[in-house]
C-alpha cells in the first residue's frame, strides 16, 4: 500500500477569494503490490467525507478507503476546507484532487477513465458541486489549465447534502455560504446539473432525519431531465451518516449500524465497474 500525504494550496488570491491558513490535504492509498502483473492499472475513488462543513468525520474517511481498496480499487481522502472558508474554496479544492490525481496517474496506476469523486453528507455536496461545476470558471481561474483536468468520470453521493431550499440540511449551508441567501441557487445542486454532468450513484435512506431524502429526489430528477446516467437506492431504514452501515463504522451508540444499507459498496461497485 502506498500512502502519500499531499498539501494542496490553491492561490485563491487570483480570484480574489478569502481563505484562512488552513491547508487542505489528499491522502492516498494506492494499492501497490509489484508481482501482481494482471493488475497494472486500477479505478480510482476520491472520498470526500461528511461533517456539515464544520468538521470531517473520520468514520467516513479512512474505512470507506479501505473497503474500496477491498473492491479493487485506489483511493484518496480529501481533507478540504471548513469553516470560516467557505464557498468556492471546497469547489476548488476537489478539482485540485482530480488534477493531482490525474497528474500521478502513471506512478499511482490509475485508469483515468475510471475516476469517481465520492461524498458522504456535506461531502457529498462538495463531490456534487465537482461533478456538476468542473467546467465553472472559478475553477479555471485560481488553478488555470483546461477544464477536463479537473472533470472525474463519475460521482457517488452518499445520503447528500443537495438543496439550500426547503429540504436543506441548514447548518452546512450556514457553514458554506455564511447565510448569503443570494448565493442559495447557486449552490443548490439540483439547480446547478446541466448536459455536462457526470454519472451518478446515490443512496439515501428513508428515515434520515437529519438530511431529508428529498434531496438526492431532485438530485435524481434533475439528472433525468438532462438524461446524465444516473442509479437511485432508497433504503427504507437507517438514520444519517451511517457510513458503512455495519459495526466497523458505528459509533457507541450502535445506530449506525443497518444491515439493509450495508450492500451499498456491492452496489456501486457493480454500477462502477460498467459505467
Amino acid at each position: 500500500m502506498l500512502h502519500t500525504t499531499i498539501e494542496l494550496k490553491p492561490d485563491y488570491s487570483k480570484a480574489g477569494i478569502s481563505h484562512s491558513e488552513s491547508v487542505a490535504k489528499l491522502v492516498t492509498y494506492i494499492i501497490d503490490t509489484p508481482d501482481m502483473i494482471a493488475v497494472k492499472k486500477r479505478p480510482m475513488v476520491l472520498i470526500c467525507p461528511g461533517g456539515g462543513y464544520g468538521h470531517l468525520s473520520p468514520r467516513e474517511a479512512e474505512p470507506i478507503a479501505l473497503r474500496m481498496n477491498a473492491h479493487g480499487y485506489n483511493a484518496c481522502v480529501l481533507y478540504y476546507s471548513l469553516v470560516p472558508d467557505q464557498y468556492p474554496c471546497q469547489l476548488i479544492e476537489a478539482a485540485m484532487a482530480v488534477d493531482c490525481i490525474k497528474k500521478h496517474a502513471e506512478e499511482w496506476h490509475v485508469m483515468l477513465d475510471k475516476l469517481c469523486i465520492c461524498g458522504f453528507s456535506a461531502g457529498a455536496h462538495v463531490a456534487g458541486s465537482l461533478g456538476t461545476m468542473w467546467k465553472d470558471e472559478v475553477i479555471t481561474k485560481v488553478l488555470g489549465g483546461n477544464s477536463e483536468d479537473y472533470k472525474p468520470s463519475s460521482m457517488l453521493l452518499c445520503y447528500p447534502v443537495i438543496t439550500a431550499g426547503e429540504y436543506a440540511h441548514r447548518g452546512s449551508f450556514d457553514n458554506l455560504v455564511g447565510g448569503d441567501e443570494s448565493l442559495y441557487d447557486t449552490v443548490s445542486l439540483e439547480k446547478r446539473v446541466n448536459a455536462d454532468t457526470i454519472p451518478t450513484f446515490i443512496w439515501h435512506t428513508f428515515e434520515d432525519g437529519a438530511v431529508p431524502v428529498e434531496n438526492s429526489l431532485l438530485m435524481a430528477a434533475a439528472l433525468r431531465k438532462y438524461r446524465i446516467p444516473c442509479e437511485l437506492h432508497i433504503f427504507q431504514k437507517g438514520s444519517h451518516g451511517l457510513a458503512l452501515a455495519t459495526r466497523e463504522t458505528a459509533c457507541e451508540s450502535l445506530k449506525e449500524i443497518e444491515p439493509e444499507c450495508a450492500c451499498w459498496p456491492e452496489l456501486f461497485a457493480t454500477w462502477f465497474n460498467q459505467n
